[in-house]
């Protein structure tokens, strides 16, 4: 099956966007975009990025943070995603799902622990389109969410879920759990709308501020942005391989899926939040940087990850997350 290894392959000197790791900053019950001030929030993320991430972020994120979990340098954003939770198929007991590294990364990322990879596109992975379509870097306080807990059926184009048996993603990708054990774990994808009203950094759902034109998966362009959200933005993507291996002797031979996010939601209510927090106009001009890709063209400073890796936060909330739970954390 096709790999992303194999897509790079395919492409030769027009590939443009960034793509880099980010380390696990920390797993908390957390949330200060929907819940900002709630000390818990109602369930626990994955969160990654700058040390200015508490449960409550105003202003430019990206002033306030002194370190960050990211490969890239004066990337302080914080990116954030549900957590994975194997449901136990006879006792009902809870065990957090670990996250590690997607791979392949590439030159000069080993060394990421957990944690999720992050891109930003300009048009799409293979071009960036630029003398049509120029691309307008977010502003300090800017924050969205892709996704709901609440929602039922299926999720929206760009949340997908795929199976990695060995070290191959396989294809094409699901708008559910995968149907049985997975030798290489679980794979996640969050595509976020890249149309801006121009205006408001935020909005009351957190995406109304956005417009969504994706119609397909993948890392293909979104359609024009309408009148009513005319801005085009980087696209932001998040992928997360949560390692499932070691629950896979516990899932009976048959049996229905038995993972469950961190709300106790299923497939449909996979969800993901982002806050910009980029140091001055870093990350605009690496957008305008024409068929770059991963780092800009070497216009971003990187830092080693063993550097990023020790960027941390304190425990704000204080209760267990991990090991065999009764219960998921805040239900």
């Amino acid at each position: 099956m096709k790999t992303f290894a194999t897509a790079l392959a395919l492409l030769t000197s027009v590939e443009a966007g960034l793509r880099f790791p980010c380390s696990t900053l920390t797993i908390q019950r957390l949330d200060p975009v929907v819940q900002p001030g709630s000390l818990p929030a109602a369930h626990v993320h994955h969160i990654v990025g700058g040390n200015a991430f508490n449960s409550t972020m105003t202003g430019d994120v990206g002033a306030r943070a002194t370190c960050t979990t990211c490969q890239m340098a004066n990337d302080f954003s914080n990116y954030w995603t549900a957590v994975l939770y194997f449901k136990h198929p006879t006792n009902g007991s809870y065990h957090r799902v670990p996250v590690v590294p997607v791979q392949p990364l590439l030159g000069g990322s080993n060394g990421a622990q957990g944690g999720l990879t992050v891109y930003y596109t300009q048009f799409d992975l293979s071009k960036d389109n630029l003398k049509t379509q120029p691309v307008k870097s977010f502003q300090p306080g800017f924050r969205m969410t892709v996704g709901s807990p609440t929602k039922s059926g299926k999720p929206q184009t760009g949340l997908r879920y795929q199976c990695i048996q060995g070290s191959n993603r396989q294809f094409p990708e699901l708008t559910d759990f995968p149907p049985k054990p997975c030798t290489g774990g679980i794979f996640t994808t969050h595509h976020f709308p890249a149309c801006w009203d121009g205006v408001n950094l935020d909005s009351p759902d957190h995406q109304s501020h956005m417009y969504n034109t994706i119609s397909s998966d993948g890392f293909t362009n979104a359609p024009a942005c309408p009148s009513t959200h005319p801005v085009r933005m980087p696209q932001v993507t998040y992928e997360t391989t949560w390692d499932t291996t070691k629950f896979n002797s516990l899932w009976p031979s048959g049996g229905p899926n038995p993972f469950v996010w961190s709300f106790e939601g299923t497939a449909a209510g996979t969800h993901a939040d982002y806050m910009f927090g980029w140091k001055g106009d870093e990350l605009q001009k690496a957008m305008n940087k024409s068929e770059c890709f991963y780092d800009g063209c070497g216009s971003i400073t990187k830092q080693a990850m063993t550097t990023a890796n020790q960027c941390t936060v304190k425990d704000f909330v204080g209760e267990v997350t991990d090991g065999w739970l009764d219960k998921l954390p805040g239900q």
